[in-house]
């Protein structure tokens, strides 16, 4: 029979121990998971952009291949101005939080998509996005829904593609020249807005209206940011 003493001293070596190896193992494995993120993200880009087919299961070889020949990343300032010297995967979150990333879709030197990371509030969780434009910042090229803690087959069929695939063609500026992005009705477009504003709305997900909002608002939220960009852009583009 072991002594109290013993019982505590053996029980403090094995959580001594235990602590040792989880923190070696996080440290050990952390440049992987840095890594894995970054591919990811590279994955959305291109999957956004139209770039990379969903369908297609591409290793990390080729994703970062597709990614390297095909996009640039680069960084605005709030009035929309390229800031020279900077890259878009060297801004930190706090020290660059009036910095907005920005990734070039280029094809023979010309520009054929703008993608930009989306985030925000849907039900449950923080969702997390990239929405590509077309070189006139006002056509949906594509989007993805690739990060996020909604309900599986309820809020969680944002990250399908026969949802995602409903924005694209979809207007984010309205005849008028004033940006109102793409809202998700509750229901369908076909029966809500039949009319000539179709183009400003996707059909939503039965039983996800929560989702569904969440998504209008922080879209809209998050292209604003980057309306002084898409401002100059269509001025010189000739945009209305």
């Amino acid at each position: 029979m072991h002594s109290d003493a013993y019982t505590f001293r053996f029980a403090a070596t094995v959580t001594i121990v235990c602590s040792v190896l989880l923190a070696g193992a996080a440290t050990l494995l952390k440049p992987r998971q840095i890594e894995n993120e970054q591919l990811d993200m590279k994955k959305n880009i291109l999957l956004s952009a139209g770039i990379l087919s969903p369908d297609k299961d591409a290793s990390r070889e080729e994703i970062n291949k597709l990614y390297k020949e095909n996009v640039t990343g680069v960084v605005l300032d709030s009035t929309g101005k390229f800031v020279q010297g900077k890259t878009a995967d060297q801004l930190d979150e706090k020290k660059d939080a009036d910095l907005l990333p920005l990734f070039e879709y280029k094809k023979d030197g010309q520009v054929n998509a703008y993608i930009l990371p989306v985030s925000g509030k849907g039900l449950w969780s923080t969702i997390y996005g990239y929405i590509a434009l077309d070189p006139h910042c006002e056509t949906v090229e594509g989007i993805t829904f690739y990060k996020h803690g909604e309900t599986p087959g309820l809020g969680g069929e944002i990250s399908k593609p026969w949802f995602s695939n409903n924005f694209k063609g979809k207007k984010i500026y309205d005849d008028q020249g004033n940006l109102v992005s793409v809202s998700v009705v509750k229901g369908k477009v076909a029966e809500k807005h039949p009319g000539a504003d179709a183009v400003h709305y996707v059909d939503g997900i039965s039983g996800a209206t929560l989702t569904g909002r969440g998504v209008t608002h922080f879209l809209k939220t998050e292209l604003n940011k980057y309306k002084p960009f898409f401002d100059k852009v269509r001025a010189q583009e000739g945009g209305q």
